[in-house]
């Protein structure tokens, strides 16, 4: 966002304040007079949004909210631009010595602001106003879009509370993107076990088979061109939304890399989750999990990285018991969530032997990973060492390890830093034959063989 743009941003921010505000008076005078709620959108329209772009009014343009739904949105992000527009909700009811249970609302814990709920909102819009209390009721039920695009959230403080009693606040994707007009981008945490991947190599550095590469061009086209292809075209009729593929072959074969480098080339972010620490022996607790990331994930373009996919796929069996039903329950309800994305999900496996049939026609594509040939290594070995910062000794023969050595290319990554920090501590700092030999024999040890 330019200078220009956040100046524009806070303007139209301070404009839905102060229209906000001149509801909030109006409400809290017709309240203490005991006059009739009215209908305050049509007292107080809401302000006309200028063309600037701004974050703001953009996703207010966007979405097409109406009064109703902008003065919503103002309420959830004021706790975070101006907490003390909302202080005269923390008035008290002299008769009860507490605050007003109409207002709705809560202290928060960490300060002594007030927090608005679903019912703040109601009060607002109808007062004490039966039929319109009904009227704006849908406004606070997850289906409405302003729940469902993940822009505002409803927390129920206690788990016996009722709906109305939820607090409603600014999502954390939302309050970034109004404030900053940058995309948020979650870190690793209990409640989001995904890993954002960023890597320091190009796309012209992926080193693949003619295959492989061929199927991850084809992921890029569909990334380029799904707008084209699903409403120009018309296919959303026949195809669902998203991409699905299954990268399988041994370790160090690039899998993680390519899917890195796929989201560099894209432009989108890509989250890699582990499986394994996804996966609970409790009853429920997986797909509970599961139903995290992806609601996280749904409105966001994302590239969702399921790494080691064998610790969820490798428990399907025959029902034979109660726990091998609960297993396929999970792989089912995974397989589901991945159909039902819309953006691009991988799996990544070592192995595709429990894939069946029934598995494998739910991916677009199924990428894999051979371990390199000679000419690839050599390519992987080069690249590796074309940095003159770490000079080879004259007497390294690249192709002739390329073509004796049957290693993957994170295993030739592992030789590369074994063999500078060898080289790094002597004089000249070269890296030398028996370097790369001593390093080499490190990762064929690792993997149980004996180098020739």
């Amino acid at each position: 966002m330019t200078a220009k743009e956040a100046a524009a941003n806070a303007q139209i921010i301070e404009r839905e304040i102060a229209w906000f505000s001149s509801i909030l008076n109006d409400r809290l005078k017709r309240h203490a007079d005991g006059a009739a709620a009215g209908d305050l959108l049509a007292a107080h329209p809401a302000p006309a949004l200028p063309a600037a772009r701004a974050p703001y009014a953009e996703l207010i343009r966007s979405l097409k909210l109406d009064a109703a739904e902008r003065l919503i949105l103002i309420l959830g992000f004021l706790p975070h631009v101006r907490p003390d527009v909302l202080d005269p909700f923390l008035i008290q009811n002299e008769a009860l010595h507490r605050r007003f249970t109409e207002f709705g609302g809560a202290t928060a814990a960490t300060h002594n602001g007030f927090v608005p709920t679903a019912q703040t909102g109601l009060f607002l819009l109808a007062g004490e106003d039966v039929a319109a209390r009904l009227q704006f009721a849908a406004l606070f039920r997850e289906e409405h879009p302003l729940y469902r695009q993940g822009v505002l959230r409803l927390h129920p403080r206690q788990a016996d509370d009722s709906s109305l009693s939820a607090e409603l606040g600014l999502t954390a994707e939302y309050l970034e993107r109004l404030t900053t007009g940058r995309d948020y981008l979650p870190a690793f945490s209990a409640e989001f076990p995904a890993q954002l991947l960023t890597t320091p190599y190009e796309w012209d550095q992926l080193v693949l088979d003619a295959p492989a590469l061929q199927e991850i061009e084809d992921i890029v086209a569909w990334a380029t061109h799904e707008e084209t292809l699903m409403n120009s075209w018309e296919l959303r009729q026949r195809l669902k939304p998203g991409f699905r593929t299954l990268f399988h072959g041994p370790p160090g074969t690039g899998k993680t890399l390519t899917a890195t480098l796929l989201g560099k080339k894209i432009g989108v972010p890509v989250y890699r989750i582990d499986l394994s620490r996804v996966v609970s022996k409790y009853i429920g607790e997986t797909e509970k999990n599961l139903a995290g990331l992806f609601d996280r994930a749904q409105n966001h373009d994302w590239i969702l990285f399921f790494d080691e996919a064998d610790a969820l796929f490798g428990k399907r069996t025959d029902s034979r018991s109660a726990n091998d039903r609960y297993a396929n329950q999970q792989v089912s309800y995974l397989l589901q969530r991945i159909e039902d994305f819309p953006g691009i999900v991988i799996l990544a496996t070592n192995a595709r032997t429990f894939l069946d049939e029934a598995f494998t026609r739910r991916f677009q594509s199924i990428v894999h990973f051979r371990m390199p040939d000679a000419e690839l290594r050599e390519r992987l070995w080069r690249d590796s060492f074309a940095d003159k910062r770490y000079p080879l000794s004259p007497d390294v023969d690249l192709t002739r390890v390329a073509h004796e050595y049957e290693l993957a290319g994170g295993s030739i990554i592992n030789v590369l830093r074994f063999a500078c920090l060898k080289a790094v501590v002597r004089e000249p700092q070269v890296v030398e034959p028996q370097d790369l030999f001593e390093g080499i024999q490190r990762e064929m040890n690792k993997e149980g063989r004996i180098p020739r």
